[in-house]
């Protein structure tokens, strides 16, 4: 298969097939007739691997290294594990400080509504944002 056939297969752009070709995630070969990329089924079930393996939030990177196990032979299940904890913990991290952040733009919002506009004075820009931010 081609680029643009790996690509419609899977419903993702030629540019994605791309560049996991050019991250050597897949490793096509090449036509003698035209020079054009090659695309074997194990290449598709490769990034559809990819694509899954993305979708829980794993890094090219983590996938990589998923990947490089399973090619020596070894189980790569254990490493999953690992990094599915981490990135779980990292996701569970940036929840709570955009929590934080909802919480201090609703505060923001109620406490601003209740102050008038002022023009900027040379020393202030915006008095909402310094009084505010000061006040934290």
């Amino acid at each position: 298969m081609k680029v643009i056939e790996v690509a419609r297969l899977l419903g993702i752009t030629p540019d994605t097939v791309r560049f996991y070709t050019r991250i050597k995630v897949l490793n096509p070969t090449k036509s003698r007739a035209n020079g054009y990329r090659e695309y074997s089924d194990n290449d598709v079930k490769r990034l559809r691997f990819v694509l899954s393996a993305r979708q829980l939030g794993f890094s090219v990177e983590d996938i990589q290294e998923i990947l490089s196990h399973a090619d020596k032979k070894k189980t790569p299940c254990p490493t999953v594990r690992r990094l599915i904890d981490q990135r779980l913990h990292e996701t569970e991290e940036r929840l709570t400080e955009t929590l934080k952040l909802k919480d201090r733009m609703q505060r923001a919002v109620l406490e601003w509504n209740q102050k008038p506009d002022k023009a900027p004075t040379g020393h202030m820009l915006c008095h909402l944002i310094e009084e505010f931010t000061a006040g934290e």
